[in-house]
């Protein structure tokens, strides 16, 4: 075996380990992404206060929806009624 054949040999042989890690990496992320996956579904779904806060702006995207749409003389007292709602919260 001459000189050459042996540094090629090592380099071969460095490229094949480098390879084995990255992918002994990739797997070790994986594991972690699918433990973390886990734990969020063990967890159970959001607070209930999250829902409330939606369902109150759902309510409030109605009511401007019908605003925007709505040619009525009432629209200046509904706008007022929304700016009292919204500094009373």
């Amino acid at each position: 075996m001459s000189f050459g054949d042996f540094m090629g040999l090592v380099a071969a042989m460095g490229g094949l380990v480098g390879i084995v890690a990255i992918l002994g990496q990739a797997y070790q992320r994986r594991l972690e992404h699918k433990e973390r996956i886990a734990e969020l579904k063990a967890a159970g779904p959001p607070a209930t206060g999250r829902d409330d806060t939606v369902a109150r702006l759902e309510q409030r995207l109605r009511v401007l929806e019908r605003i925007a749409t709505d040619k009525t003389t009432g629209l200046a007292s509904q706008i007022e009624d929304l700016r009292e709602d919204a500094a009373a919260r």
